[in-house]
């Protein structure tokens, strides 16, 4: 399942939703979200004073792949917190990996301009 694929394109686009508008667009009432982020601790919605709960885009991405990992792919909720896991771990992954290409990348382009400074320095050597 690929954490990209979830299509939140039909939300309007806002910083915060409430819960209320959280639990329409997942499909679930609130005391299911609530009892969700008790056991899927990534699932962290900033509270106010009033202890009002303002949930992210990144949360809604989060809480909809729970809801298909539970209700459609019939995942455990232990099965579910396991594929969630393996995912934060692919991507981890994935970032190292870029990280050190990006670093091969400019320390390639360092040894070629060196190469090239010393094939300059060879021409005005030979002519």
């Amino acid at each position: 399942m690929n954490p990209n694929s979830i299509d939140l394109e039909n939300i309007p686009d806002r910083l915060y939703y409430k819960i209320g508008e959280v639990s329409q667009i997942v499909g679930v009432k609130p005391h299911v979200l609530r009892y969700w982020e008790t056991e899927f601790p990534m699932i962290r919605p900033y509270k106010k004073d009033s202890k009002q709960r303002l949930y992210r885009k990144r949360d809604l991405r989060l809480l909809l792949m729970i809801k298909k990992l539970l209700y459609e792919e019939m995942y455990t909720i232990a099965g579910a917190k396991q594929v969630l896991r393996k995912l934060k771990e692919k991507d981890a992954e994935t970032k190292d990996r870029q990280l050190y290409f990006k670093f091969y990348q400019e320390n390639y382009k360092a040894q070629l301009r060196d190469i090239k400074k010393e094939l300059l320095e060879i021409k005005k050597i030979l002519s």
